[in-house]
């Protein structure tokens, strides 16, 4: 955007800093207000009618979040916390159509960031539906080294407080089976853990981890599409 531009959008902006673990909307709540990540990592979760609590994305510095008018809701369809001390610009809602009238940047950015949500979901739907439970931890644990990854001396580390529980919320399994795999990584040098910290030590042979399972799929679903052979008479 121009310098005009923004500076007619961050006059309208207000600043807030979150601290760790305070949620800057709830689920349910009305939408008063769509915001800009500037520093810091959020976690948007959200409820099930049966009481389940999922992750279902965490928020980047320089991500758009919050607009549910894009989406023409009225109301947050989840809960957005902290999960390290962040920093927000936060607009009304009613603003929300002005500003993408007035900046074509603005709302190409939203309809990128809605495709890209769209796709994530999907691509979780297809994991949830067709792959075993340690393919799926691998693949959560590889995307957030790729969007929130720090590489340090014994491999990149996930830049935001993390727990297994957490894993367990981004995966739709329990919290016994993702200690169970961490532990097993663990083990033979694939990742370090510790409290609400994970290192991928080995991202190589993480990824050789879910291609191999992806693979063992392949064959088993070949084996029952293929018709068994019958003894010549």
């Amino acid at each position: 955007m121009s310098d005009q531009e923004l500076d007619q959008l961050l006059a309208h902006a207000t600043v807030r800093r979150v601290p760790q673990n305070e949620a800057v909307f709830e689920q349910g709540g009305t939408a008063d207000f769509f915001y800009l990540l500037l520093h810091g990592r959020l976690k948007v979760t959200q409820v099930t009618r049966d009481g389940q609590q999922i992750i279902v994305r965490v928020v980047n510095p320089g991500d758009l979040f919050g607009f549910a008018r894009a989406l023409q809701r009225n109301d947050y369809p989840g809960t957005a916390t902290s999960a390290t001390e962040s920093l927000v610009l936060a607009w009304p809602t009613e603003l929300w159509n002005v500003f993408v009238e007035m900046n074509p940047h603005l709302a190409v950015n939203a309809m990128h960031t809605i495709g890209q949500r769209l796709d994530e979901a999907h691509t979780r739907i297809r994991e949830m539906s067709t792959e075993e439970v340690e393919r799926r931890v691998a693949h959560a644990v590889l995307r957030l080294a790729d969007k929130a990854g720090r590489r340090e001396e014994s491999g990149v580390r996930i830049d935001f407080p993390i727990s297994r529980q957490d894993i367990a919320e981004m995966t739709g399994t329990t919290l016994h089976t993702v200690s169970r795999i961490l532990s097993a990584w663990e083990g033979r040098g694939l990742v370090q853990g510790g409290r609400q910290k994970l290192v991928l030590c080995d991202i190589p042979g993480l990824k050789r981890l879910a291609e191999q399972a992806e693979e063992r799929q392949f064959h088993a679903n070949r084996g029952r599409n293929t018709p068994k052979e019958h003894p010549s008479t």
